[in-house]
């Protein structure tokens, strides 16, 4: 069997189809032939392009479950990290600053801004940063556009999409 892409298939496919049509409907030994192949070829294209697909799916899965697992283990080592930190903050507290081999460890002050969550509004302008985010409810739009209302830059797009079943 010659390799072919899914592509030329359908095109061979299609140029076949249109020969047919300008025979009226009549199929000769060779066309019939050529038809069969074509649906030979088209259905090994399309079995292997589903296996590629359920492997990268697949594949896809085990990335996610990884980056979640390794995401965990991160957010572990920080919360270690931390606690680590914390213990010799309070050894420093406790015995003031010391020295081990090279390492010296001490403290040193520093200041945040603590804001109440509930007086952030009253705060002047001068002391606010506003970000605005603007994103169009797509739901609103479809709902309105299919009831015939006219939005300007607006309007329904008709997908074909891949079902498998």
């Amino acid at each position: 069997m010659e390799n072919k892409s899914l592509y030329s298939i359908t095109t061979e496919q299609l140029e076949l189809i249109n020969e047919i049509e300008i025979l009226e409907g009549e199929i000769t030994p060779e066309m019939e032939q050529r038809l069969q192949i074509t649906k030979e070829q088209l259905e090994f294209k399309s079995i292997s392009y589903l296996e590629v697909i359920a492997k990268k799916d697949a594949f896809n899965t085990l990335i996610d479950n990884e980056i979640k697992r390794l995401q965990a283990l991160k957010k572990q080592n920080n919360n270690v990290i931390e606690r680590l930190k914390d213990n010799l903050l309070m050894a420093v507290k406790t015995f003031g600053a010391f020295q081990v081999g090279t390492n010296k460890f001490g403290s040193r002050k520093s200041t945040s801004v603590f804001v109440e969550e509930d007086k952030i509004n009253s705060l002047p302008k001068k002391y606010k940063t506003i970000k605005v985010t603007e994103s169009p409810d797509k739901k609103a739009i479809g709902e309105a556009l299919k009831a015939g209302k006219k939005i300007n830059g607006c309007r329904l797009i008709e997908n074909q999409n891949l079902k498998i079943n």
